[in-house]
């Protein structure tokens, strides 16, 4: 039963990853996935190679004590499909202790359904097309989000910083790659 439950999550995961790029196919998408190419044709190195037998993005959160809290938030906001898909794609994952730094009532109000889409804007935020390494990710000011927003990348001491979040570790996904933070990153408002 618990591998039925854990293979419906990943088929969930990569639906919403699917969902998130199709969703995002405008200018800033567009902009992003030409760069990457352009950097990948002056590199070789721009992009992680895709493995199919490698655990999608999806199922390395599912796995993941430290993020029970991400994959609680992704199945409220019924994105699991996407991060299951081919990608490749990026994910910033934020731990368990990230989400419990937001103010107390944050996450428990964003769970309910009532805040679904909301929810899901914050998550997509987290995602990003294309699967770049930690050390790649210095070359950029800023990325093209699955929202259709952008977030900032910063070089503090010779590391990148994502929306202000310290990338802790990095695992390598079949379709993409999984990078661990420190902070939930939340989109501009309009």
């Amino acid at each position: 039963m618990k591998n039925l439950k854990q293979l419906f999550f990943v088929f969930a995961f990569v639906t919403l990853v699917y969902s998130c790029k199709n969703e995002n196919k405008d200018a800033s998408t567009t902009s992003t996935a030409s760069q990457a190419e352009t950097t990948k044709e002056k590199t070789g190195q721009a992009f992680i190679t895709d493995d199919v037998s490698k655990p999608t993005v999806l199922s390395i959160a599912i796995e993941s004590k430290d993020h029970t809290t991400l994959v609680a938030a992704v199945q409220a906001a019924s994105l699991e499909n996407a991060l299951v898909n081919a990608g490749p794609l990026m994910v910033f994952a934020p731990t368990n202790e990230a989400f419990a730094a937001l103010p107390e009532g944050t996450v428990e109000n964003l769970l309910k359904p009532e805040n679904k889409n909301a929810l899901a804007n914050i998550l997509k935020y987290h995602v990003t097309p294309g699967n770049y390494s930690k050390d790649f990710l210095k070359k950029f000011k800023k990325l093209g989000q699955a929202n259709n927003a952008y977030v900032k990348v910063e070089v503090v001491d010779g590391e990148p910083m994502i929306g202000g979040a310290k990338i802790l570790a990095s695992v390598k996904a079949g379709n993409g790659i999984v990078h661990v933070i420190d902070k939930v990153l939340l989109p501009p408002t309009e």
